[in-house]
């Protein structure tokens, strides 16, 4: 039919089609068995489940469909960054029934219901929405779990640090019995870091938090793209290290000061440098798109880009 796009997804010989307008999506079949990733993959590509279309014309899209179209647009999976909206059980079925595999569990409540919080009761709920995370992270086969760790606006960097380590060593006896980390992302929140400074910071403040912990289950989710204001990426990967257990993969323009496409005109990260980077540290694992998305063929573009950006084959 000439009103719609078919694409090829991989895995099963399996089709789905999506048309540009007016379109529909034809659900993949059924996945049986254990659901795994590419194997052989040093670096393995990803999107947020947030960034994948929720409609298809006025067809709105199942999490199955949706889970779906990240395979078809050629991501090796899926970081399920809406793991708030669904219960562990439907989590589980999705992604059983979509054959997508899922890597990571998100709840976004972390902005309002800070680790950091001088209310005690925002900070229990903020542990209650993690320990549901890693209840889902678990049920979908990922490996861990993303959490901001608070915003430096709720208190000094002290008195956020000691808040933030209570509660989350509430949540390390179940993170570590289900196998799950817990990664803190650098993000734009007035911690570890100082906002309203220039580059050339180092990343010593979240080393220093991170190992406070003395914990083989707490790690970074190093977004590249956020602290690229801030300091060189190939110097915080090595400063990270092993404790760089996970990567958030977006661009940035220091001249325009705002986020870009990954690899744009526009983008002056210096992705070669991460790739050297990346190589120091001897890393291997995720790498998540969290930037715009959309249909199969926007997707697919963003996975381009990251291909571009680590320096892969394109496929």
């Amino acid at each position: 039919m000439t009103t719609r796009r078919t694409i090829l997804a991989s895995g099963a010989a399996a089709s789905l089609a999506f048309g540009l307008s007016g379109s529909r999506v034809f659900a993949l079949p059924q996945s049986s068995g254990t659901i795994v990733p590419p194997e052989g993959k040093t670096i393995l590509l990803s999107c947020k489940l947030g960034m994948i279309a929720k409609k298809s014309g006025d067809k709105a899209l199942t999490l199955v469909e949706r889970l779906q179209m990240a395979k078809a647009a050629g991501f090796d999976g899926v970081d399920f960054d809406e793991a708030g909206t669904v219960t562990v059980e439907q989590a589980k079925q999705a992604v059983q029934e979509s054959g997508v595999f899922c890597h990571n569990a998100i709840n976004h409540a972390h902005w309002q219901d800070t680790l950091t919080n001088p209310d005690p009761a925002k900070r229990a709920k903020g542990v209650a929405n993690i320990a549901h995370c890693i209840r889902v992270s678990h049920a979908i086969g990922g490996s861990a779990v993303l959490i901001v760790v608070g915003k430096g606006a709720d208190g000094t960097e002290k008195e956020c640090n000691e808040r933030a380590s209570a509660e989350i060593r509430k949540l390390l006896p179940l993170a570590s019995s289900l196998g799950q980390s817990i990664l803190f992302e650098n993000v734009w929140n007035q911690l570890h870091y100082d906002h309203d400074k220039p580059a050339e910071q180092t990343p010593d403040r979240f080393i220093e938090f991170v190992d406070s912990f003395n914990s083989p289950w707490i790690g970074m989710y190093y977004d590249i793209g956020n602290h690229w204001k801030y300091g060189q990426p190939r110097d915080w990967l090595k400063a990270f290290g092993r404790r760089a257990v996970k990567l958030d993969v977006k661009g940035f323009s220091r001249a325009k000061n705002k986020f870009v496409d990954i690899t744009s005109p526009e983008d002056d990260l210096p992705w070669g440098e991460v790739q050297k980077g990346l190589k120091e540290i001897g890393f291997s694992g995720w790498t998540t798109a969290e930037v715009g998305g959309g249909d199969v063929e926007r997707l697919s573009i963003v996975r381009q880009q990251m291909q571009k950006a680590f320096g892969l084959n394109p496929s």
